[in-house]
């Protein structure tokens, strides 16, 4: 099945934000397009708005005022439902409610050709639910599109239970037709990306709950440490704390309440006291003009030691020992011990966060995990209230000399970086275990519509197989309330790569 020929009409429902860029994408790929909006007038507003939008794309060189005349010319707002008959798609963008976009379809099912492909761009109901109360369930998609949809690339492509494999290979090939990036989804709650982001989330707010680290911190950490190019508390703030919290809260629900999804109660009040992020001037953050951006805790410089002891692997942070080298600081290996350490001069030890806690041991500090400790220009440390002075100092010093901020976070287990990507590895394993989609179009769908440096995938081979499993068992000890259970995914992935290597 090939992509619906640029000579059919393409309709779109819904004139907001949205349904606007879907229009706007559809027309510049060459379609000709219809507007439809329920409140009189809003179609030829869109219609308005996209032209402004053609003639800025051609200030900027990316069209030709020939391009744009022809697709002016494409462009027709409709005054009423009947008038899009003869169109090859449809897709809606109207209000996230289950009852108008039933409404809407059986309306659309009753006026247009029994091959016109219809789709919904919804992001928290169930494509299933919305095409269910059709007659032809079969012909009915997820086309779902990340705003601004004229630049992001992917589109979820998003098969019901009812859905024909004709369909969404056909509502695939014609997102791909249109410049996109498309991903096969099943329809599972949030889909891909806003199923697998949520511990991004999730556990940036619990660090703070856990009063180890201040939201700018957290955020600084995730973006100089984690390689992500925002922060929890920022990117939310940027969306919509009332949004954001939405989507969780539907996805958790939608799982019938899974604590592995459980919302923030930190970001609840945030929303029922209005501060609502950047639209509403505060969130997380004071949004007002001329506001001081809080900064990042970061440590007072200390002394580096003379030299470390390298203790077993280090594992994924196999990568400092050439950085310590480099910085004149003597490297000395040890080979006796089977884990992932450095030993300071004062007897103190550095280790590569693993899920359990400072407290636990003697003179332990905790380091997190880098997407690349070359780059990488800040770490977090964490310590008990045990730990000595001397050890943290020591640790301290240590990473600076590599000419790294040292942020200093409480002694929480996972830290910030570790927790996060091996929550996010795991969800991706169930995810593919589950038949939500594949290995590729998950990393693909991460990377291109959160922006995240690596996809879950790519992470988890980086790392090794083991890592995310050991550090979600040991926080699931340490937290038993099945927030942090590995997947039985993720176990099978990692007992299966331990047996093949022989280390089982």
């Amino acid at each position: 099945m090939t992509a619906i020929d640029l000579s059919s009409p393409v309709a779109v429902v819904g004139t907001g934000t949205m349904g606007q860029g879907i229009a706007q994408v559809a027309l510049v790929a060459g379609h000709p397009v219809r507007l439809y909006d329920a409140v009189p007038g809003r179609a030829r507003d869109a219609a308005d708005a996209i032209g402004a939008r053609l003639d800025r794309l051609v200030a900027k060189g990316r069209l030709t005022d020939a391009g744009r005349d022809a697709a002016r010319a494409r462009l027709r707002p409709a005054d009423g439902l009947t008038e899009l008959a003869d169109c090859a798609l449809v897709v809606e963008a109207v209000l996230e409610r289950l009852d108008v976009k039933q409404r809407l379809f059986g309306e659309l099912e009753d006026i247009v050709a029994e091959d016109c492909l219809l789709a919904t761009n919804t992001s928290s109901l169930s494509v299933t639910a919305v095409g269910g109360a059709l007659r032809r369930p079969g012909r009915f998609v997820g086309l779902h599109f990340f705003n601004p949809a004229p630049l992001l690339p992917l589109v979820e492509v998003v098969s019901g239970s009812a859905t024909d494999v004709t369909s969404a290979t056909r509502a695939y090939e014609t997102a791909r037709a249109w410049g996109k990036t498309p991903v096969a989804c099943a329809d599972t709650p949030g889909f891909i990306v806003n199923r697998i982001a949520r511990p991004f989330y999730a556990e940036a707010f619990a660090v703070h709950e856990a009063q180890a680290a201040d939201p700018a911190t957290v955020d600084a950490v995730l973006r100089e440490c984690g390689g992500f190019r925002m922060g929890a508390f920022e990117l939310t703030d940027l969306i919509g704390q009332d949004v954001n919290e939405s989507v969780t809260h539907s996805v958790w629900q939608s799982f019938f309440q899974d604590v592995r999804f459980t919302p923030s109660l930190a970001q609840r009040r945030l929303v029922e006291s209005g501060r609502l992020g950047r639209k509403s001037g505060y969130g997380w953050y004071d949004h007002a003009e001329g506001a001081e951006r809080p900064r990042p805790h970061t440590a007072d410089r200390q002394q580096p030691p003379a030299h470390v002891v390298v203790e077993g692997g280090l594992g994924p942070a196999a990568g400092l020992i050439e950085l310590i080298r480099e910085a004149g600081i003597e490297v000395r290996a040890e080979d006796a011990y089977d884990g992932t350490r450095l030993v300071l001069p004062g007897g103190g030890r550095l280790v590569l966060a693993d899920g359990r806690t400072s407290v636990e041991s003697r003179d332990v500090v905790h380091f997190d995990l880098a997407l690349d400790y070359r780059t990488a220009t800040r770490i977090a440390l964490s310590a008990s209230q045990d730990t000595s002075p001397q050890a943290l100092a020591e640790a301290t010093g240590l990473f600076q000399a590599l000419g790294k901020e040292v942020s200093v976070i409480g002694d929480v287990p996972g830290m910030i970086v570790a927790r996060t990507v091996a929550r996010i590895i795991d969800l991706a394993h169930d995810a593919v275990a589950k038949g939500v989609a594949t290995e590729e179009d998950i990393d693909t769908a991460m990377r291109l519509g959160v922006n995240y440096p690596l996809g879950p995938f790519e992470w988890d081979r980086r790392l090794g197989s083991g890592f995310a499993y050991d550090i979600l068992y040991e926080m699931h000890d340490r937290d038993p309330s099945g927030r942090y259970a590995p997947s039985l995914a993720l176990y099978r992935h990692a007992y299966a790569t331990d047996q093949r290597e022989g280390t089982a």
